[in-house]
């Protein structure tokens, strides 16, 4: 008989848990936004080459995919006069495994119409400080002066002294190569630049940062604008803390065909590297065709925020069973 059937984290962390999503609940009910639940289940999913879908059988051979985020499902539901909401759930990602990862974890999303970027940001910080300060963290120390924000383009400037939008592909594919050992792989200018902020920037952004102005090639879902100097930019942040991402947010686009011309590119792009196509999901494209209110969102990462708060190191030690034992 296996003798791993404990769980992986304590009992005290266990109850931390349930203590900080009563704070989150708390938080958006003092704000008057909705929490809704949608399908852990879609006909469709994802296009993003960076997201492994875990696919599921069902009856007479009926293909469905386990959610990688319930943004999709969200944004329908935003498009058909919902107003704000929230949701904590479940999200799967394959092949997403080791000490900030599990193919099973939980997510925080919301939506705010009416909000850009910028006051989401805001509002980001708030929900943090706030939870961390109920639960005695060192995080709400920060609170006094205030998140940092930092485009992309300055942080690698001065993390690396290369101007991700100026720099040639071959620069940024040889610095990523030189700075991360991985010169067995190949590489896009993307791949390089993910590379870089993933091993080479993300570790020394430790006081809480939001990293705003991506590139527009990682939009994803994100509206885009040009720079006064004349490059298009997502209108996309994520915040990092102590060396980990914990949130990535959104300025929503909200035109039907620009995101369907998205996907389609995604979806070549996925064949040419030889993964498989994704199907697109046909009913976000119709309600962003019927209007989705100017809106900005955001997916946090529960788990790692619990991390952070509780000072644990793997997510194993913030979830009841990690995959090895679950």
């Amino acid at each position: 008989m296996s003798a791993s059937w404990r769980p992986t984290a304590s009992l005290e962390l266990l109850r931390q848990r349930a203590s900080l999503l009563n704070c989150i609940r708390a938080f958006f009910a003092q704000r008057q936004v909705l929490e809704v639940e949608t399908p852990l289940l879609s006909q469709a999913t994802v296009t993003d080459l960076h997201l492994d879908s875990m696919v599921v059988e069902l009856h007479d051979s009926k293909r469905r995919f386990l959610q990688t985020s319930p943004e999709f499902a969200m944004k329908r539901l935003l498009a058909a006069g919902s107003g704000p909401i929230y949701q904590i759930c479940k999200a799967f990602r394959r092949d997403e495994a080791g000490q900030r990862h599990n193919p099973e974890f939980t997510m925080l999303e919301w939506y705010r119409p009416g909000f850009d970027d910028r006051q989401l940001m805001a509002e980001v910080e708030a929900l943090v400080c706030t939870c961390a300060e109920q639960h005695g963290d060192g995080l709400s120390d920060w609170a006094v002066s205030g998140f940092e924000r930092i485009s992309y383009r300055d942080l690698f400037q001065s993390r690396l002294d290369i101007d991700p939008f100026a720099a040639s592909d071959q620069q940024l594919i040889d610095l990523a190569r030189q700075q991360t050992a991985s010169d067995h792989l190949a590489l896009s200018r993307d791949d390089a630049l993910n590379l870089l902020m993933a091993v080479v920037i993300e570790p020394t952004l430790q006081a809480p940062v939001f990293v705003i102005d991506f590139p527009a090639s990682q939009a994803s879902l994100a509206a885009t604008e040009l720079t006064d100097d004349g490059h298009r930019v997502a209108r996309r942040f994520e915040l990092f803390i102590r060396g980990m991402e914990i949130a990535n947010g959104y300025l929503e686009l909200t035109d039907a065909q620009e995101q369907a011309r998205r996907f389609a590119a995604d979806n070549q792009r996925r064949e040419q590297s030889g993964l498989p196509v994704q199907p697109v999901d046909e009913f976000l494209l119709a309600a962003l065709a019927s209007g989705l209110p100017d809106c900005a969102g955001v997916a946090l990462g529960f788990d790692r925020l619990l991390m952070l708060i509780s000072d644990r190191q793997r997510i194993a030690e913030v979830i009841s069973f990690d995959d090895n034992n679950a």
